[in-house]
């Protein structure tokens, strides 16, 4: 049998990323910019934030920091006057924006003012009747290609995932590829198990940037990681680390590697 339509799309894609990404000409007429993290160290790491117009992937266990890192970018983007659309699967809007005011990363005024929107998907819905998670996902495409918000946070996608089709999953990332060419910015969260080895290979190689998180026992203590597996316009090794918790004063604070080894 030949490749279905998603996957046709997706090699159609990796194609012309092959194509522009070698044409020094190309980059320096269009160079980076980035929405901040609004984290400095975490900035450090990503070589100065997610990169504007690109495909950012997160993925990762239960608890192992998604979540945490979707609420910082929104932070940061918000900070540096961005318009930030969060479409959650796992929080009401009022659980997210308290779970922000806790952290003192308080949104609400940005909310009130409509800077930033947040929709929510019942996920309690779609584990009863998950022949609609298709539909939702056309839905949430719809959204994304029609919302005036530069940045589109989805956390996470997971039950959507596990319900849908590979092929539909193929085309909902090939759609999303597209809105960032359109100027969008596009972060998702899922975890890891939503997705089959080769799908996840797949999604993988077109998306812009993809962190995984993971929870890693380091001597008699237990700390999330991230690692930066892939980085659109990286100039560094790919591979880069950092260990970090949450503080209820501060939010997301970074382990110096000193103090996780000792």
């Amino acid at each position: 049998m030949g490749k279905n339509v998603g996957e046709e799309l997706l090699l159609e894609k990796e194609a012309l990323y092959e194509d522009t990404s070698s044409n020094p000409e190309t980059d320096k007429k269009k160079p980076l910019e980035f929405i901040s993290t609004g984290n400095l160290e975490v900035d450090r790491k990503l070589e100065g934030g997610i990169p504007v117009g690109s495909l950012c992937l997160l993925e990762g266990a239960n608890d192992s920091g998604k979540s945490i890192f979707i609420q910082q970018i929104m932070w940061g983007a918000l900070n540096q006057d961005k318009r930030v659309l969060a479409v959650t699967t796992e929080k009401t809007s009022r659980n997210l924006l308290n779970n922000m005011e806790n952290l003192k990363q308080g949104i609400s005024d940005y909310f009130i003012i409509g800077r930033s929107r947040i929709f929510e998907i019942n996920a309690n819905y779609i584990e009863e009747k998950p022949e609609l998670a298709e539909s939702l996902l056309q839905k949430l495409l719809d959204c994304v290609k029609e919302c005036e918000e530069e940045l589109i946070l989805i956390d996470s996608l997971t039950i959507l995932a596990v319900s849908a089709s590979e092929n539909t999953l193929l085309n909902f990332f090939t759609e999303c590829v597209k809105s960032c060419d359109n100027g969008k910015t596009i972060c998702i969260s899922v975890h890891s198990y939503a997705f089959s080895q080769e799908v996840l290979y797949r999604l993988r190689s077109v998306c812009d940037s993809c962190l995984e998180l993971r929870i890693e026992q380091v001597g008699d203590q237990w700390i999330k990681t991230m690692e930066i597996q892939k980085l659109r316009g990286a100039t560094k090794t790919i591979g880069n680390m950092l260990s970090f918790n949450v503080d209820s004063e501060s939010g997301l604070k970074i382990i110096p590697v000193s103090k996780v080894k000792a």
